[in-house]
C-alpha cells in the first residue's frame, strides 16, 4: 500500500468518525445521561458559578470552551434550552465532543503505524475503533471519558514517536507526552493507568536487559545491526522517565486546576482532592442496589452489562421527539428513543479472544525459544509481533486489573481505556490473516471485517438513537442484562 492510498484511508475513516457523530446531534433537546452535570458545569465556568465536582476540571473546561465558541459561531440550530443554566443549543455543548472524539481512530491508527510500520494493520485498527458503539456514544453527548482516552492515546502515540527518533527529538516527543499525560489525569483520575502502562514496560525493558546479561553468555546475542524496541526503552534513562513522565505531568495536571480553584474557592488544592477522594469513597458497592446500572470489571469484556443513557417512547414516529415529561405507560410505546452505551458486540468479543490469543503467543514464544537453546537464556531482541504482543498486552492489563480492586460502583464506560487496545489486538490478527498466503486465513480475516462492520451497521439505531418499533428495539436487544 503506497502512501497515497494510505492517507486516502485515514481521510475517509476520519470523515466516517465525524458523520456518524455529527448526524443528528440536537436530535434530543434536553440533557442525556451524565450532561445534567457536566454540560451544566461547563456552562458554570463560563457564568462564574461555583461547583464541586468528583472528577479533575478538564473534561469541563473543553466542554466550557466548546459553549464559549458555539455560543460565537452559530450553528444552523432551531432547538434551545435553558437547562444548563443558560439559553443553550444542544450543539453548542456536544459539537466539541463530537469533533475531538472523531480523532480517537486516527490515534490507535497512529500508535499501530508506530509499533509496526505496517500501513494496513494502521488502517483496520483505525477502522475497528471507528465502528465501535460506546465510543460514538461518548463523543455525541457533553460527557467527559473521551477526554481521558483522547489524551491517554496521545501520550502513547508521542511515546512510541520518541522511540523511533533521537537525542533533541526524543526529548521532545517525551515533553509532549508527558504533557499529554498529564491531561489525561486531569480529566479523571484513571487517566494514570495509561501512564503506568508505559512504567511498566520500561521496568519490563530495564529487568529484561539486566537478567539477560547475567544469564547470556552467547556473542552473537550481544551484538546486533538493528535495535529492538526493548533496547531502545533502556535508551530513556530513569531521570528522563522521572522528568518527562513525572514532574511534567504532575504540573500540568497541577496547573489545569488553577481556574476551577479561582472559580471556587470553598476547598484548596490538597482539600478539594481529599473531597474528591470522599465522595467516591461513598458511592457504595457495585451492585444492581445502588445503581441498576452498576457492573464490575470481569463484566465489561464480554459486554454483559452496557448502559442506556436514553430511553423514551412515543406513540408514533409522527410525534414530537419525547425529551420531557413522564414515559408513556407501559406498552403504551409502540416507538423507542433509546441512546445505549454498549460496544460493537462481535468487535468486543473478537478483541477479548485476540487479546487472549496474544497472551498465548507470549507463553509460546518464550517457551520455543528456550527449548532452542537448550538452556535457559533470554532473547535479546523481540520480533515485532513480540513486541506489539508485550504492548498491547501490558497496556491493557494496566487499564483493566487495577479495577478488580475497586469496590464502589462502577460501569461499562470505565472499560473504554482497556478496551483501545483490544481494538488494536484484533486489528493486528486480521491484518495478520489478511496478509498471510493461506487463503483459509485470509477468509478469516475476510470474515471478521464484515461481521464487525455489519454489526456496527445493525446496532447503530442505538448507537444515534433513532426511533425503532418495539420488535426492531428487542430484536438488538440479545440479552435481558442489556436492557
Amino acid at each position: 500500500m503506497n502512501k497515497n492510498w494510505f492517507r486516502i484511508g485515514l481521510v475517509s475513516i476520519f470523515l466516517l468518525s465525524l458523520a456518524v457523530r455529527f448526524w443528528g446531534l440536537d436530535r434530543f433537546n434536553t440533557l442525556v445521561f451524565d450532561e445534567v452535570y457536566y454540560a451544566k458545569f461547563g456552562n458554570n465556568y463560563l457564568t462564574h458559578v461555583p461547583f464541586f465536582d468528583g472528577h479533575p476540571p478538564l473534561g469541563k473546561l473543553i466542554i466550557a470552551l466548546g459553549i464559549w465558541l458555539g455560543s460565537h459561531v452559530k450553528f444552523l440550530y432551531e432547538s434551545v434550552n435553558g437547562l444548563t443554566g443558560s439559553l443553550r443549543s444542544p450543539w453548542d455543548y456536544r459539537w466539541i465532543n463530537a469533533f475531538l472524539g472523531s480523532f480517537i481512530p486516527l490515534l490507535n491508527a497512529g500508535i499501530a503505524y508506530q509499533l509496526s510500520s505496517r500501513r494496513s494493520f494502521a488502517l483496520i485498527a483505525g477502522l475497528f475503533t471507528a465502528v465501535d458503539g460506546i465510543f460514538i456514544v461518548e463523543s455525541r453527548y457533553a460527557l467527559i471519558n473521551i477526554y481521558i482516552v483522547i489524551f491517554g492515546l496521545l501520550g502513547h502515540w508521542l511515546f512510541l514517536l520518541a522511540l523511533n527518533h533521537q537525542k533533541q527529538q526524543r526529548k521532545l516527543f517525551l515533553i509532549i507526552s508527558g504533557i499529554a499525560f498529564g491531561c489525561s489525569i486531569a480529566t479523571k483520575w484513571n487517566g494514570l493507568f495509561f501512564l503506568a502502562g508505559v512504567y511498566c514496560l520500561w521496568l519490563f525493558a530495564w529487568i529484561w536487559q539486566f537478567i539477560g546479561r547475567k544469564i547470556n553468555h552467547h556473542a552473537e546475542e550481544t551484538h546486533q545491526q538493528n535495535e529492538s524496541p526493548l533496547q531502545k526503552l533502556t535508551q530513556i534513562y530513569a531521570w528522563q522517565i522521572i522528568l518527562f513522565l513525572g514532574v511534567i505531568p504532575l504540573i500540568v495536571y497541577s496547573l489545569i486546576w488553577i481556574p476551577h480553584l479561582q472559580l471556587d474557592t470553598k476547598y484548596g488544592f490538597i482539600e478539594v482532592h481529599k473531597q474528591i477522594l470522599s465522595f467516591h469513597e461513598r458511592l457504595g458497592g457495585n451492585n444492581a442496589n445502588v445503581h441498576p446500572y452498576c457492573a464490575a470489571w470481569y463484566k465489561w469484556p464480554l459486554l454483559i452489562r452496557p448502559m442506556a443513557y436514553y430511553y423514551k417512547t412515543a406513540h408514533s414516529i409522527n410525534e414530537p421527539l419525547p425529551v420531557l415529561g413522564p414515559d408513556l405507560p407501559a406498552n403504551a410505546g409502540k416507538i423507542i428513543y433509546d441512546v445505549h452505551a454498549m460496544g460493537n458486540p462481535f468487535l468486543w468479543w473478537f478483541s477479548v479472544a485476540a487479546m487472549l490469543f496474544l497472551i498465548g503467543m507470549l507463553i509460546v514464544s518464550m517457551v520455543m525459544f528456550l527449548q532452542q537453546k537448550k538452556q535457559f537464556t533470554l532473547p535479546k531482541n523481540f520480533t515485532v509481533d513480540t513486541w506489539i504482543a508485550l504492548y498491547l498486552v501490558v497496556n491493557y492489563a494496566t487499564n483493566l486489573v487495577p479495577w478488580m480492586r475497586v469496590s464502589r460502583c462502577a460501569f461499562i464506560y470505565h472499560y473504554m481505556t482497556a478496551v483501545v487496545f483490544a481494538f488494536l489486538a484484533i486489528a493486528w490478527f486480521v491484518d495478520q490473516c489478511l496478509r498471510s498466503y493461506h487463503y483459509p486465513l485470509q477468509a478469516i480475516g475476510v470474515s471478521l471485517s464484515i461481521i464487525i462492520l455489519v454489526a456496527f451497521v445493525f446496532w447503530l439505531p442505538i448507537y444515534l438513537g433513532l426511533p425503532l418499533t418495539t420488535e426492531l428495539y428487542r430484536l438488538r436487544m440479545w440479552f435481558n442484562s442489556w436492557i
